[in-house]
Order: C-alpha cells, then structure tokens, then sequence
C-alpha cells in the first residue's frame, strides 16, 4: 500500500461513521485492524454453528431466537466491513481481451 492509498478499517466511530487509515502497511494500527478482522471473522464462525444449535432444537423460545438474530445481525455488519475493506484494496482485475462474459 503506498502512502497515498486509503484502507477502510474494521472498525467505526461512535457515531457509526467509518474509520480510515491512510498509507500504513505494516504499523501498528495496520496489525491492530488485522487482528480485530481476524478475531470477528472467527466469532462469526462460532456464532454460525451456535444458530445451527438453536435452530435445532425445537424447545428454543422467541427470546432466544430474537437475541441470537441481533448477534448474527451484528456479526454479518462486521464480517460485511472485513470484505469491504478487504475488497477494497484488491488489484483491478485484468482486462479481457476479445470476449465478454
């Protein structure tokens, strides 16, 4: 990344409004935002097998449904932040030649 390069962090404000870290690579906020995508992108894995748990289980009550909604609910706003941001500095794919898809 050169230091011209903006890189959308895993991460937003209070306010909900996106964190950005210009050039970087390498740093400190750099391995910080990679752990906390790394960390996430596991927890949402969890919180997968834990809904397939819940939703087998045929004594589960609306509560226990509507809480586990809000939590997958969160956990695909972050993993859709990690794929943006990972998204997002990904080369431009090369142009094809001659054909369309």
């Amino acid at each position: 990344m050169s230091a011209g390069e903006v890189r959308l962090l895993r991460w937003a404000t209070a306010g909900g409004r996106p964190c950005f870290l210009l050039g970087g690579g390498s740093g400190r906020v750099t391995r910080v935002a990679d752990n906390i995508g790394s960390v996430r992108l596991a927890t949402a894995a969890d919180l997968l097998g834990h809904a397939a748990d819940v939703f087998a289980d045929h004594r589960v009550t609306g509560p226990q449904v509507r809480f586990l909604a809000g939590r997958l609910a969160e956990s695909l706003r972050d993993v859709h932040r990690i794929a943006e941001s990972r998204g997002a500095r990904l080369p431009p794919p090369p142009e094809v030649d001659g054909g369309t898809s």
